[in-house]
């Protein structure tokens, strides 16, 4: 896991994509796109003070994409030798030729194709030993099972390093990419009262090893989250303001993100169809799209098309100013790119000024929600139930732990039913939010 780790170098990964695209040309596409990345890393697991699991991952890939005319091949390989990057072209047009043309179909504008790339400092090698790895897992481990004698189990500690690199290359001369890392530390643990277990968890993430939360934070904080939840009961069903606590908040702007999409909206399977240029939101919400963001999740100058990327306020106290389209879905809709052929890049979302505490002050009476469980979320009709774990809040105050109840609205009321976004924003994630104050939600509990 350091700077020597890749078996192959920036300058070998061009010449693969080099070789692929001139290999393509010559067998007859009319234009192609390649991708050529490479990754590697470790992942360690303790459970209960003792090492469970030690895993190294390596792996490589080409995928290659060929156009004759406006008919689309696509196939990959993870074997990098001349005959199989051949026998991979060969597949890709084997498979246009076989496919329906689509006006759509091509590669992205050339006047559109990124021509600056900033250093977003994104790659930090971590040479880390495995005693080291070991040692800091243990510790995150034993701080959560520290906290309370009631805790009784452990799913235990991880940590894991990825590195990996990339070319994206195509037949209009576009050939750039960059490395990156990825950190994670975790623990899980389970507590136990009155024979009636709880568990929960707490994780940090990042670019830069030194932007993780140290092993006693984030195994307290999971010791921490798991006891308070013993004793949990149901709510009366009702309708009653609601917090999404900041680690669920995120799944709402989520949401945002697959209904404004291009795929969906060309598909018309989007509750939020037609919705550009109107009040999607409250007033109180802004959110920002940032490419640059330093050390970012989903920092990069330019798409999986080569196309740059913008900052752009994506909300504008509440108004949806724009969708997140690649090339192909832009042709569909009669727009223009966005840059978003991969997903959203960083989505930074205003705080109102409030702490959690103050949050739940304003809030008065209600439920705060910690943890989502299932997938109820219609991106065609917005209709949203999901299974939810919390606390119920008195007077601006934690009351006791809920469970096995169930929020449920559509996300168009939802959203505009949003009065307030906390200051505790968590940056782990492509999502930057802090807790979100609806106003009113429909909850069922007991009857």
């Amino acid at each position: 896991m350091t700077e020597n780790s890749f078996s192959y170098s920036h300058a070998a990964l061009e010449q693969i994509a080099q070789q692929v695209l001139e290999q393509a040309k010559r067998r007859g596409a009319t234009a192609s796109e390649v991708d050529v990345s490479e990754g590697l890393g470790q992942t360690v697991s303790v459970r209960l003070g003792e090492v469970e699991t030690v895993e190294y991952n390596q792996d490589k890939g080409v995928g290659v994409t060929v156009y004759l005319g406006q008919k689309k091949g696509h196939a990959s390989t993870s074997d990098f030798s001349e005959r199989a990057l051949a026998d991979t072209v060969d597949a890709a047009l084997s498979i246009a030729r076989f496919t329906a043309e689509d006006n759509c179909s091509g590669l992205a504008d050339p006047a559109v194709l990124a021509d600056e790339f900033p250093d977003l400092d994104l790659y930090h090698p971590w040479s880390l030993s495995m005693d080291e790895a070991v040692a800091m897992t243990r510790e995150c481990e034993q701080a959560a099972r520290a906290v309370d004698q009631r805790i009784s189990n452990s799913e235990g500690g991880t940590l894991s390093r990825q590195m990996s690199h990339f070319i994206y290359a195509n037949s209009q001369g576009f050939c750039q990419g960059f490395p990156s890392t990825r950190y994670s530390l975790s623990a899980a643990v389970v507590a136990e009262e009155n024979d009636v277990m709880q568990r929960d968890y707490w994780y940090s993430a990042a670019r830069h090893p030194l932007d993780l939360a140290s092993p006693a934070e984030v195994g307290r904080l999971a010791g921490e989250r798991t006891v308070r939840r013993l004793g949990a009961r149901s709510v009366k069903t009702g309708r009653y303001p609601v917090i999404f606590e900041a680690n669920v908040a995120a799944s709402l702007i989520g949401h945002l993100a697959t209904a404004i999409s291009g795929g969906n909206l060309y598909r018309q399977s989007s509750f939020l169809l037609g919705a550009q240029g109107t009040e999607v939101f409250s007033p109180v919400v802004t959110i920002d799209e940032d490419p640059f963001l330093l050390r970012g999740m989903a920092s990069s100058a330019f798409d999986n098309e080569g196309v740059e990327t913008r900052s752009r306020r994506l909300v504008n106290e509440g108004v949806l100013t724009g969708y997140m389209l690649s090339s192909y879905s832009a042709r569909k809709l009669d727009m223009s790119t966005t840059g978003n052929a991969g997903g959203a890049h960083n989505l930074l979302v205003h705080s109102t000024g409030q702490t959690l505490p103050e949050l739940l002050r304003e809030m008065g009476t209600g439920l705060l929600v910690t943890e989502l469980l299932g997938h109820g979320v219609n991106t065609v009709t917005g209709d949203y139930s999901r299974g939810a774990a919390g606390f119920w809040v008195e007077n601006g105050m934690i009351a006791y732990p809920v469970e096995e109840i169930t929020v449920a609205d559509n996300l168009r009321d939802l959203f505009r039913h949003v009065t307030a976004i906390g200051t505790d924003t968590l940056v782990r994630g492509t999502t930057h939010i802090g807790s979100v104050l609806v106003s009113s939600m429909a909850v069922a509990g007991q009857a």
